[in-house]
């Protein structure tokens, strides 16, 4: 199962091969000996190119989760000699500002140098389903104030305000406070339709009856500031966020929407790893599933 991940990851059996430290005819053996007892081709074979069949997509999740089965029983009897290893696989929104994680990460290392970390940023929704199908042991997420995390089980870090953003020379960068509705008249930068970052301010301008030109559409917020600072957009930000970005002036927005940032992870219990990274960032682990 393991060579059948890593040439499906590496699309090439010599890479397969590297990644796994054995020679390419034992993997090749293997893989050919596994195809045979289940009675189907999983990967196809040419000269320039290796892909999975069918068979092989329908067996790879399957593959996947044995072998993060495997390492997570592995990892409670560790666990339960007193040993912390494994896999911590981390996911994040890149506007979390709740928690230090960079700093927790480095905890971990230091403290459990046998847990083989990861990181992964991505949209809220996105991380939600990676957590769901165990793809990751924890995320934190930014949602609206009318949204929260389901199937999952759920911790709320912070809330905040969302603020206005524009270039140092904007009209509106000597005025303390702004609404949405002198902001719906403005060019906006923001996060693809569809997103959780987006919805927040979406719905706010959707409840004040108003409507806004998203003319940018990108996908981080460090971009998004990018596109603010030459005055070709402003934005609506978190504030607690905002004070990272350089070049730019931060507004009040008096009928602001408001964001939730939570921490989530499985409702089918944790990892030893991730039990142990919760209790670095010092959060009990007796939070509600989400519906």
């Amino acid at each position: 199962m393991r060579y059948v991940v890593a040439v499906a990851e590496t699309n090439s059996f010599t890479r397969a091969a590297e990644r796994c430290l054995v020679v390419q005819s034992a993997l090749s053996h293997q893989i050919a000996r596994l195809e045979r007892e289940l009675g189907a081709r999983l990967f196809e074979r040419t000269s320039r190119r290796v892909r999975l069949t069918p068979a092989g997509e329908a067996f790879l999740p399957a593959a996947r989760q044995c072998l993060d089965a495997a390492e997570r029983a592995a990892a409670e009897v560790a666990a339960a000699v007193g040993e912390v290893r494994g896999r911590l696989a981390v996911g994040l929104i890149a506007t979390v500002t709740a928690a230090d994680i960079p700093g927790a990460l480095r905890d971990i290392r230091r403290r459990y140098p046998q847990v083989r970390v990861s990181l992964r940023v991505g949209a809220s929704d996105d991380l939600i389903e990676q957590v769901k199908d165990g793809s990751l042991d924890v995320a934190f997420l930014g949602l609206p104030t009318t949204a929260r995390p389901r199937g999952v089980v759920v911790h709320e870090l912070a809330r905040d305000r969302l603020v206005a953003v524009v270039a140092p020379d904007h009209p509106l960068a000597a005025e303390p406070a702004v609404d949405l509705r002198r902001l719906s008249t403005e060019v906006f930068a923001d996060l693809p339709a569809g997103t959780a970052g987006r919805a927040q301010s979406d719905q706010a301008f959707s409840a004040a009856g108003l409507v806004r030109d998203v003319a940018f559409e990108v996908t981080t917020a460090d971009y998004i500031a990018r596109l603010v600072r030459p005055g070709l957009a402003v934005a609506l930000l978190p504030s607690a966020y905002v004070p990272q970005l350089a070049g730019v002036v931060t507004i009040d927005v008096t009928d602001a929407p408001g964001r939730v940032e939570y921490l989530v992870w499985s409702r089918f219990g944790r990892t030893p790893a991730a039990t142990a990274f919760l209790a670095v960032l010092g959060i009990a682990a007796e939070d509600r599933p989400g519906a």
